[in-house]
């Protein structure tokens, strides 16, 4: 079940990335989620909106689900590793942990390899 609800929530967010969608990525976040990405860190669903309204167009994320934890109810830990795929530019690896809270991302941490 962790699987399922971390799935789901990837694909949506990867979605979101494939359609330059801030504001439905940003909705797969809590409202005080802490989020860090390859920039400095933000705040919110108006940090997440505002980071990935500036990554390019044609902007593409393939992830591979490495490890889950089940923390609590409702608490759940993922950690994968992202191809972020560009149309101009080589591909960037990065690992990422997300902390889902209730089925929203509360907690998002980049790092590259």
């Amino acid at each position: 079940m962790i699987v399922t609800t971390l799935t789901e929530v990837l694909d949506h967010w990867q979605a979101g990335i494939a359609a330059h969608d801030p504001k439905a990525i940003a909705a797969l976040f809590t409202e005080d989620a802490i989020f860090q990405g390859l920039h400095p860190y933000g705040v919110g669903r108006d940090a997440v909106a505002e980071y990935y309204d500036s990554q390019p167009f044609g902007l593409q994320a393939q992830y591979e689900l490495l490890e889950t934890r089940e923390l609590a109810a409702g608490l759940q830990l993922g950690y994968l590793t992202v191809d972020f795929t560009f149309t101009d530019r080589p591909p960037v690896t990065v690992n990422l942990s997300i902390l889902l809270n209730h089925g929203l991302i509360a907690h998002y941490q980049v790092s590259r390899l």
